[in-house]
């Protein structure tokens, strides 16, 4: 036998004996003795229940023998890599149970049945994000978030910002993760709040928002995309408008090629600080041509997401080239040498958002609606094809803002994309 397969033979048989410790399942049943937590700085706290998708370990004797475990009435997956003859490592199910018992139920190989008593607790609601944070008075939108739980006893209730509750014939649809209602009259910005018989949530963004906002295209920043840059595109306000006016990528006659090919006339908003004046590379303290980091505080930028209300009707959807978001310093766009090779021909240096929501349905539109986008800073890690950026930003980085939808490294479909925007502003996460 050659060396080459005496080797291979030698690695065949070590793979065979490798697992001398491979899970099996034992006969007998299984004795909790008791329950902890993971976290190595609380080993030694015993617990007697546990919050919903929390890691426990259960502590005891022969618990090989189990083959399905229950919490209430909820079944956990079993991992046999964290399952030894003394500990069971296990998620309590992220499900709210229908019959509450406080218990464990486990079924072992024999098919006996073994309980222990260990109550699940539900965390109070969760709120995390609203269809659109612009919507009017009437419009139907919905929360997503989890632990939204509508009990005979103690009903949920959402309170929207000036404490103006929604009325229970306006809730539409409710489940653990979502709630549709319709606005109420008089709501006013702030934040959102859910209760339920767990507890009050308060959501994680502000209704209305009016915080860190770069272009409302309404006069309260007095910045727009129609100056400073190549391509001028001029606010706009009709039947489609949220709050007034709005800008727009692409039209029904320009089509977008499978590859987001470049039309820099059609599908890009330059925002570019500074003066159009040869020789000057200055900017004002306030209005068009200021630093976007001189309006907007950007030095915790690492807690912020970038948002705006987005509008695709269904006539014009979209399915083809990323919206490359990429913020740059005064520094690498300096307006009196305006060009594209920041965006271009040196990606690596800016790392942008792609933003594709076709990426998985082959289309995408609004069904003639709006809807809020969020895109978190830590997406920014992206080059103008696709690949990860070796770039990173910084507080100086957010300086002007280029929006363009082109390339991205996927095909799509051609397309005829018209794609509204409105209200972009930068806002904490939380």
């Amino acid at each position: 036998m050659s060396g080459i397969a005496l080797l291979a033979a030698c690695l065949t048989l070590t793979s065979c004996d490798d697992t001398p410790n491979a899970f099996e399942l034992t006969d007998g049943v299984p004795t909790i003795k008791f329950v902890r937590t993971t976290d190595p700085a609380a080993a030694d706290s015993l617990i007697t229940g546990a919050f919903l998708d929390k890691t426990i370990c259960l502590v005891g004797e022969n618990l090989t023998s189990i083959r399905e475990m229950y919490f209430n009435d909820q079944k956990a997956i079993l991992n046999t890599s964290f399952i030894t003859d003394n500990t069971l490592v296990v998620d309590v199910p992220g499900n709210i149970p229908a019959e509450v018992t406080n218990k464990i139920y486990m079924t072992t190989k024999d098919g006996n049945h073994v309980e222990y008593p260990f109550q699940v607790k539900v965390p109070s609601p969760s709120v995390t994000s609203l269809s659109n944070e612009y919507a009017h008075a009437g419009d139907l939108v919905t929360i997503t978030g989890n632990y939204f739980i509508d009990d005979p006893n103690v009903p949920l209730t959402i309170t929207m910002p000036g404490d103006i509750k929604v009325p229970n014939e306006n809730i539409k649809s409710l489940s653990q993760s979502q709630i549709s209602f319709i606005v109420p009259e008089g709501s006013e910005e702030g934040r959102i709040y859910v209760s339920t018989l767990y507890g009050e949530g308060r959501s994680n963004f502000c209704y209305l928002d009016s915080r860190g906002m770069l272009f409302d295209f309404d006069g309260k920043t007095g910045l727009d995309f129609a100056g400073n840059c190549w391509h001028g595109h001029a606010a706009q306000s009709d039947e489609w408008s949220i709050s007034g006016n709005y800008v727009q990528l692409g039209n029904p006659e320009t089509t977008l090629d499978e590859t987001g090919g470049w039309n820099d006339n059609a599908f890009a908003l330059e925002y570019w600080p500074g003066s159009w004046d040869l020789g000057t590379n200055s900017f004002p303290a306030e209005g068009q041509g200021m630093l976007l980091n001189d309006l907007v505080n950007f030095s915790d930028f690492e807690n912020m997401c970038l948002k705006f209300e987005m509008c695709v009707p269904s006539a014009n959807a979209w399915s083809a080239g990323a919206m490359q978001i990429i913020f740059a310093s005064y520094s690498a766009i300096q307006i009196t040498a305006a060009n594209n090779t920041f965006f271009h021909e040196s990606p690596d240096l800016l790392p942008r958002a792609l933003y594709r929501p076709w990426q998985n349905t082959g289309s995408y539109d609004t069904a003639d609606q709006w809807v809020t986008v969020t895109v978190p800073f830590s997406a920014f890690s992206f080059t103008f094809d696709g690949g990860p950026s070796s770039g990173s930003l910084t507080p100086d980085d957010f300086a002007s803002l280029t929006i363009f939808v082109v390339g991205g490294g996927l095909n799509g479909t051609e397309c005829q994309p018209v794609i509204k925007i409105d209200n972009i502003r930068a806002v904490p996460v939380k």
